[in-house]
């Protein structure tokens, strides 16, 4: 009986798996098998009792379902998940794993397993939170329409909102501004120091606590009563919200939230508010049409938003929103590499993150070579990323900046450039390939041939943006999400190879001698 169990989750797995890859529902596959065989057919609850292992199907009823599918019926018992999946379409969502056996990620096992892993690993239920919105901003395309319409309310799509815009709307919903004064001071987080400085909080019910520093930041503080007027109006102003804070991982204060590894109710909340408000601040200070406008008319330069007394920051996050192209990817960095924040609406391979240190990060990413100071205060990279056999290519636009507290980091938007040429009637994949090839053939890095460089010419005017213009006028770079499985001749300086590496070597090799 065990066994049978057992098969049934394996069975239920590559069924479920198989009808997705074909783009079945359970409606449609249990129409397919009543017009083969109506007399065994099944309904479509007994389809999900089968694909959730609860039920195993007769011999008559797996030959049926196999017959449909073109695999002969003893492939759905030989417990092999593999279903050789194509690659994810090039501006697509990031690459989905297959959780198989489906069993094992079951909620009631997923509720013990998630919050021991978190312990064990030393991560903090704020960080699993954000990569859970991380990921939920990734597969809803950064599309949120009930937080719009709240801020188009509230602004009346007013563009651009002035510090005293803001105050009278603050002072329209019953918030009051009380101002205090705190100068940045040394904090420990994990392993290194940083300035740490406190620039506003939420009181319940109606008081915003604001740094007097912001007042010679008009920006900052926009966005700052932005964010708080957004919790007012979201959630009634309860107080369920972290404090704005710079200096710390997730650009928080290092004392903010819960340190302790593992699952805090609190943090996870928190999380999630704190990303509904700041979504709100964005589409508050930057409304979807004039805004798209703006850009339009700037051609998306992002130096044009300090007219306007927008940080960076929110320019680049609405960017990726309002565009009428939709293969954006956003990073926020600081040293030496964690990740702040991350957007990837088009799927781009994450390169390293904040939840471990990897032993070789490639060092050619534009977010993380400007961290350093050496290569100034801001550019354009066109990049060909090689993940696995793809080729991808991308255009890229960062800039220096510093927090309030002075800590430096470094924002950068970027699109994927493939499905552009694609829309433009060129072959997308000669075009990489052309620039790989030179790139390979110069060290890692070279001028773009003629023909890809008409071509992204060509892009860049249809879309209308100005850096990926100014890009071709330096080398391109090959990038790669990790350094020892760098493509170039020569391993990127500094590279060295992990062990699980060495393992996987070794065991090539083996085998090679035995064929």
């Amino acid at each position: 009986m065990a066994e049978l169990l057992r098969k049934g989750h394996f069975l239920g797995a590559k069924l479920r798996s198989i009808r997705r890859r074909h783009g079945l529902t359970l409606e449609e596959l249990s129409v397919r098998c009543i017009q083969q065989k109506p007399e065994i057919a099944p309904s479509v609850s007994y389809l999900s009792m089968i694909e959730s292992g609860k039920r195993m199907p007769s011999s008559p009823l797996l030959e049926l379902l196999a017959g449909i599918f073109q695999r002969p019926a003893g492939w759905f018992l030989d417990e092999n998940p593999a279903l050789d999946l194509p690659a994810p379409a090039a501006g697509g969502p990031a690459a989905r794993v297959p959780l198989e056996p489906a069993f094992l990620f079951s909620k009631s096992l997923l509720q013990i397993a998630i919050p021991e892993l978190l312990a064990q690993t030393g991560t903090t239920g704020r960080q699993f939170a954000h990569l859970l919105i991380r990921s939920h901003q990734e597969m809803s395309r950064n599309d949120f329409p009930d937080l719009e319409r709240a801020a188009d309310r509230v602004g009346e799509r007013r563009f651009p909102l002035s510090v005293e815009d803001l105050m009278r709307l603050a002072r329209r919903h019953g918030l009051e501004i009380r101002w205090f004064d705190r100068k940045p001071v040394l904090a420990r987080d994990k392993d290194r120091e940083v300035r740490s400085m406190v620039r506003s909080f939420f009181e319940p019910p109606r008081i915003v606590y604001a740094n007097r520093a912001l007042q010679s930041d008009p920006a900052r503080l926009k966005f700052d009563l932005a964010a708080h007027l957004g919790h007012k109006v979201l959630h009634g102003g309860d107080g369920l919200k972290s404090a704005h804070a710079t200096g710390g991982e997730m650009g928080g204060s290092p004392e903010g939230g819960s340190n302790a590894a593992g699952m805090n109710a609190q943090d996870v909340l928190h999380a999630w508010r704190d990303f509904e408000c700041t979504f709100f601040a964005g589409a508050l200070l930057a409304p979807r049409v004039p805004f798209r406008r703006f850009l339009a008319r700037e051609r998306y330069r992002i130096e044009a938003g300090a007219r306007l007394e927008l940080t960076p920051a929110v320019v680049m996050r609405r960017m990726t929103k309002v565009s009428p192209y939709p293969y954006w990817h956003f990073f926020d960095a600081y040293p030496p590499g964690y990740l702040r924040a991350v957007y990837r609406g088009n799927g781009i391979p994450l390169p390293w993150g904040n939840l471990a240190q990897v032993s070789d990060p490639c060092p050619n990413w534009a977010v993380f070579r400007m961290i350093d100071g050496a290569h100034g205060a801001s550019g354009s990279q066109i990049s060909v990323l090689r993940d696995g056999e793809r080729s991808l290519l991308y255009c890229c636009h960062s800039i220096r900046v510093h927090d309030m507290a002075g800590n430096p980091h470094v924002l950068s938007v970027g699109v994927d450039l493939a499905p552009a040429l694609a829309s433009n009637g060129v072959e997308s994949a000669t075009v990489i390939d052309s620039i790989f090839r030179e790139c390979l053939h110069r060290r890692g890095e070279a001028r773009i041939p003629k023909a890809a460089s008409a071509a992204l010419a060509a892009v860049a005017n249809v879309l209308n943006i100005a850096w990926i213009g100014d890009a071709l006028g330096a080398p391109a770079r090959v990038i790669c999400p990790r350094s020892n499985r760098c493509p170039r001749p020569e391993r990127c300086e500094g590279a060295r190879p992990s062990r699980a590496r060495e393992i996987a070597d070794v065991r090539e090799e083996i085998l090679g001698r035995e064929s």
